[in-house]
């Protein structure tokens, strides 16, 4: 997709239509550059063979170039493209991979065709274990931007432009199925659920006679009437459902039976994963390793579970790898992303700053970013939103200003 959208933008600036390549995309292609050079450095100096930001210009560009693709061919089909329309794709994915993961525990078939283009039980999604996995989508990697998409949908719920009672709807249920299956995927999940209700709380502080907001709650009421009782019985009626439910909940199935919340990726986080560097290099270029060293033939240190120093913490990966300076490129250049977006699309400022928010939180237990997420949006040109807008006399603002 990045291939096709590279020779797609060359086709529009030869036709002399704006390529939406400006000020903003010519920084981050900076930022992401210095990070490949801190990455660079790193490893030279450390003498070390793990380039995992190496290519992290090149990534970024593959984002946008299939984001661009993406953006493109969504125009082609609805005859427009705006900010709306992408975040109910985005939410139709999600759902989407939800239900071809769970499906695939129930019907074999299913299974071995997926397995069979994703390169089977040696490839990545082979890593998940017992885990539900979908199309390219397991592991930590899929729960950051499921709880990324949660907070889209929180977002809409209360702020698509419509206003409709069945689009709403629809959200809810949405939001329903990602929280339930993604968390079987990924327990990182819950942090897009604790930010959107975190979201819809402060909603209903502010503007507590907001029919908007009422109306979300009564919808949330009633698919909760109906999601509860079905968990319940297929809890006690389907073994499968009740192991995969036991692990996607494990801290409340904690807190009712032991009256402590605990899950065993916390307790192993807390009690081991927090180990600081302790030289001043280390903090200032990292040691240059981010991944397990055990496959370098050059290292001779001691052994560790998991990536270097024993550790999944997104941060502490971050300062062993390239160091200080390069762990605050990573966070310009998602910092800078976001305000890209706001600038582009203000009326959207919250979902971004939300989205924002997810990306922080969850790199305080694995390294995954959430750009591709922002590259979509990045690629939607803004006078496209406008014009899109305008079609509706009163387009909603956030119910949550800051």
């Amino acid at each position: 997709m990045a291939g096709v959208g590279l020779v797609w933008f060359g086709f529009n600036i030869a036709k002399g239509r704006k390529g939406n390549i400006d000020k903003d995309f010519f920084i981050l292609s900076l930022i992401a550059l210095s990070l490949s050079l801190f990455s660079l450095v790193a490893m030279v100096y450390n003498n070390t063979r793990d380039g995992s930001f190496l290519t992290y210009f090149v990534s970024m560009w593959v984002w946008l170039g299939g984001a661009y693709t993406a953006i493109n061919v969504i125009k082609k089909v609805h005859g427009y493209v705006s900010v709306e329309l992408v975040c109910n794709y985005l939410s139709a994915v999600c759902v989407a991979q939800c239900i071809i993961a769970y499906s695939m525990t129930i019907m074999p078939g299913l299974k071995a065709f997926v397995d069979s283009f994703l390169g089977g039980e040696d490839a990545f999604m082979g890593k998940a274990g017992d885990r539900l996995y979908g199309v390219g989508a397991a592991l930590d990697v899929a729960g950051m931007r499921f709880a990324a998409v949660l907070t889209i949908i929180a977002y809409l719920s209360i702020n698509n432009i419509r206003l409709s009672r069945n689009i709403t709807l629809l959200y809810v249920i949405a939001f329903f199925v990602v929280v339930l299956v993604g968390n079987m995927m990924a327990r990182t999940t819950t942090v897009g659920v604790v930010v959107a209700f975190l979201f819809w709380i402060a909603c209903s502080v502010v503007n507590r006679k907001n029919g908007q907001v009422s109306l979300l709650w009564k919808c949330l009421t009633v698919v909760s009437l109906i999601v509860v009782p079905f968990i319940v019985i297929q809890y006690n009626i389907d073994p499968t459902f009740k192991e995969k439910i036991r692990f996607a909940f494990e801290g409340f199935f904690s807190l009712v039976e032991t009256g402590k919340w605990s899950t065993s990726s916390n307790d192993i986080l807390f009690n081991h994963m927090i180990v600081f560097p302790e030289t001043l290099k280390t903090w200032l270029i990292g040691d240059g390793y981010g991944a397990n060293p055990s496959g370098d033939p050059y290292y001779v240190g001691p052994d560790f579970h998991g990536f270097y120093m024993g550790t999944d913490i997104g941060y502490l990966r971050f300062l062993f790898y390239f160091g200080i300076f390069g762990a605050i490129a990573l966070l310009s250049l998602i910092c800078y992303a976001t305000a890209s977006c706001i600038r582009r699309f203000p009326s959207y400022k919250i979902m971004f700053l939300l989205i924002l928010a997810v990306n922080l939180i969850v790199w305080f237990k694995v390294s995954t970013d959430i750009f591709m997420v922002f590259a979509l949006f990045l690629c939607i040109p803004k006078e496209d939103n406008d014009a899109y807008e305008k079609q509706y006399e009163n387009p909603i603002p956030d119910q949550l200003d800051v």
